[in-house]
C-alpha cells in the first residue's frame, strides 16, 4: 500500500486506506521520538526546502525537526529576506528553488491553492503546510492520530468544532480526515462564524454549547483569529467567551469527561479557559509531538515515492 499522489495537498479525497496509512506509519516515529537516538537515514541525500510565506511556529519548527530527525538536508525560506519583496511571484520562486535540485517543498500560503498551483510546476513532492482558509492536512492528520492514540479508534467517536469555522483550514481538514474515518463531526458557534453551506460536508451545526455538550467526546476548539474582529464578526471577546468559550464549569455539567483540543496557539481565556487548557482531559501538549510523527510519516511515504 502506498499513497495515490506524490503530494500531500489536502484530506478531502483521500480515502480511509491512505488516511489508515498515515496514521500507521506515524506509529513508529512517535516510537523513535521517545529514544535517545532520535535520528533515521530515510531521507538521507534528499533536500527538503520550507516555503513559509506566512508567519508560524509550531508548523514551521514542527517540520524542521521531522525533516532533520529523518536526515534530509533542510533549507528554510524567509519571505522577509528574500525576492519576493522585489516582486517575485511563487512560479518564479518554486522554479528558481527547483532548478537548485529540491527533491520536496512544505509551503504554507495565504492564497487557497497556492500549494496545488505549486505542484502543477515544480517537479518535487508538495506537502501543504495551510493554504489560506482552505486546508492545513497535516494538522488535520496530527489531530486524529492523537484521536486513535487517545480512544483507540476514530470510527463513531463525537468530535465538535468550535469557533472560527468560516476561516478555519484547519476545521476543513479535520472534517474530510474525521469523516473519512468514521467519526461524527459537529461544528459549533456564532452564525458569523460558520459558513452556511457547511452542512453538505455532512456535519451539523449547532450555535449553543449548552446544546451539544451532553453529546461530545471531543471538543476541537479553534483560535479566533484576533485580526479579524475588526470586521464585526461578534460584539466583543468578552461576549464571545460568554457564550462559546470552553470553561470548566460548562464541561462539568456534562457530567462526563470530554477530551479537549486545539491547534494553538490559543488565546487564553477567549476561546478556552487556562484551567482545561491545563487540565488532566487537555491533549494539547499530545498535539505538539504527535505534529512531528505525523509529519515524519508524510515526508517518509512522499520520499519513498521519488
Amino acid at each position: 500500500m502506498k499513497l495515490q499522489s506524490r503530494h500531500l495537498l489536502g484530506l478531502e479525497g483521500m480515502s480511509k486506506e491512505e488516511l489508515t496509512l498515515i496514521l500507521d506509519t506515524a506509529v513508529s516515529f512517535r516510537e523513535i521520538l521517545d529514544r535517545p537516538i532520535k535520528k533515521v537515514p530515510p531521507l538521507q541525500g534528499k533536500t527538503v526546502v520550507n516555503l513559509f510565506f506566512e508567519s508560524s511556529t509550531r508548523t514551521r519548527i514542527s517540520f524542521e525537526l521531522a525533516e532533520r530527525r529523518l536526515s534530509a538536508d533542510v533549507v528554510s525560506f524567509a519571505t522577509a529576506a528574500s525576492s519576493v519583496g522585489k516582486g517575485e511571484t511563487l512560479k518564479d520562486t518554486a522554479r528558481n528553488i527547483e532548478a537548485m535540485k529540491i527533491d520536496m517543498v512544505v509551503i504554507r500560503h495565504s492564497a487557497p491553492g497556492a500549494a496545488h498551483f505549486l505542484s502543477r510546476v515544480v517537479d518535487a513532492n508538495v506537502i501543504n503546510a495551510g493554504d489560506g482558509a482552505h486546508e492545513h492536512p497535516t494538522q488535520g492528520l496530527l489531530d486524529m492520530f492523537t484521536l486513535r492514540e487517545t480512544f483507540g479508534t476514530l470510527e463513531g467517536l463525537r468530535v465538535c468544532l468550535v469557533g472560527d469555522i468560516t476561516h478555519s483550514r484547519v476545521a476543513r481538514s479535520n472534517i474530510y480526515g474525521l469523516r473519512t474515518m468514521g467519526a461524527e463531526v459537529t461544528v459549533c458557534g456564532p452564525q458569523t462564524l460558520i459558513p452556511h453551506d457547511i452542512e453538505r460536508l455532512g456535519v451539523r451545526v449547532y450555535h449553543r454549547l449548552e446544546d451539544i455538550i451532553p453529546h461530545v467526546d471531543v471538543f476541537n476548539v479553534l483560535r479566533i483569529q484576533l485580526e479579524r474582529q475588526k470586521s464585526g464578526l461578534f460584539p466583543s471577546l468578552r461576549e464571545y467567551h460568554r457564550f462559546f468559550g470552553l470553561t470548566k464549569e460548562r464541561i462539568d455539567r456534562a457530567g462526563k469527561p470530554i477530551t479537549i483540543m486545539h491547534p494553538g496557539p490559543i488565546n487564553r481565556d477567549v476561546e478556552l479557559s487556562a484551567d482545561l487548557a491545563d487540565g488532566e482531559h487537555s491533549v494539547i501538549l499530545q498535539q505538539v509531538t504527535n505534529g512531528v510523527a505525523i509529519r515524519m510519516a508524510v515526508l517518509y511515504l512522499l520520499g519513498a515515492s521519488n
